[in-house]
């Protein structure tokens, strides 16, 4: 079958692995299934593992992309929940210590066939397109999560979404505004700022700047270069969740007098379960929103999609499509 995989590592030169070609079909043991892929999507964890973060050489060839939507084996559409946790877990399978996602230890879904744990099928809402679809489990199901479960949030509830532009933080924006938040978000870019107040949010600031109000939570993706200001944003009381840290995990300043001072809250977040993916699918099928795609490619042009993530030159999430 056709897939797109990583044959090698390189942390300096991540594509230099990338190979699109032919692997052997998926062979679902008990318990599994395999969906027909109609879409799939890009997200930073597939740079990641062609880095050889989170793989070891001896589990190469492996097939790259946690995202996926496409028809199970009746052909009803659905959409793959990337996280597959130990067959005899139970309850939120986010919190196993045996987890993984789907490219890391099992052949992921930029390719024909995917194979997963029947459990982590999910049905599509016919109102979402494929491409649609392709974008929840990773970027837009850690949004959710982080909004409505580990934040807490309520309708009428302040949010600043630091580093608007990736996948998750426009999916916060998004949801956000669908949850009846009052959205602020940052950029350092100016288009970028401009494109969030497009997509919800009430307010744009570029990075590091100072906010009208306190907030009731900060959504943090970016880590070092905006932890100060996430932590000065916040009411005394408010809640920082955090689920990435692209700038690096470790800031100058932990400034851990203001946490305990102001009785602040610092939550991770880390994906979401499959009754998550499900609830985040009615709520786009009721409210309307969908996930912003900054480019569709055929899964056979998947470099160029890589590319642009390396280079940062996306908006959103970038689509596969066979």
């Amino acid at each position: 079958m056709f897939a797109v995989y990583a044959e090698s590592f390189s942390p300096d030169d991540p594509l230099a692995g990338l190979v699109v070609g032919e692997r052997p079909d998926p062979q679902p043991g008990d318990g599994w299934t395999t969906v027909r892929v109609k879409a799939a999507s890009l997200n930073h964890h597939d740079l990641w593992s062609l880095r050889g973060v989170g793989l070891k050489e001896e589990q190469l060839p492996m097939i790259l992309g946690c995202d996926a939507a496409g028809l199970d084996q009746d052909g009803n559409e659905v959409v793959v929940h990337a996280v597959v946790s130990d067959p005899s877990w139970t309850g939120d399978e986010t919190l196993d210590p045996k987890r993984s996602l789907l490219s890391e230890r099992h052949q992921g879904t930029f390719a024909d066939l995917v194979a997963v744990p029947t459990r982590n099928v999910v049905p599509k809402p016919a109102s979402l397109s494929f491409e649609e679809a392709a974008c929840l489990p990773t970027a837009w199901l850690t949004a959710y999560r982080m909004l409505y479960t580990q934040g807490g949030l309520k309708p009428g509830d302040s949010v600043l979404v630091q580093g608007a532009g990736g996948g998750v933080a426009t999916a916060l924006i998004a949801l956000g505004r669908a949850g009846g938040l009052r959205v602020f978000a940052t950029s350092r870019d100016e288009d970028k700022r401009k494109r969030a107040l497009d997509l919800g949010a009430h307010e744009v600031l570029e990075s590091g700047g100072r906010l009208p109000q306190r907030v009731d939570a900060v959504m943090e993706t970016v880590g070092a270069a905006t932890w100060s200001h996430s932590l000065k944003s916040l009411r005394p009381g408010g809640t920082l969740v955090i689920s990435g840290a692209t700038s690096g995990p470790n800031p100058d300043r932990t400034e851990l007098n203001r946490v305990f001072f102001l009785q602040l809250r610092v939550v991770g977040s880390t994906m979401g379960t499959r009754t998550e993916l499900a609830g985040l699918t009615e709520l786009l099928d009721v409210s309307g929103v969908r996930p912003v795609i900054d480019q569709v490619l055929p899964m056979d042009r998947a470099r160029d999609g890589f590319a642009a993530m390396a280079q940062g030159d996306v908006f959103g999430k970038v689509v596969f499509t066979r």
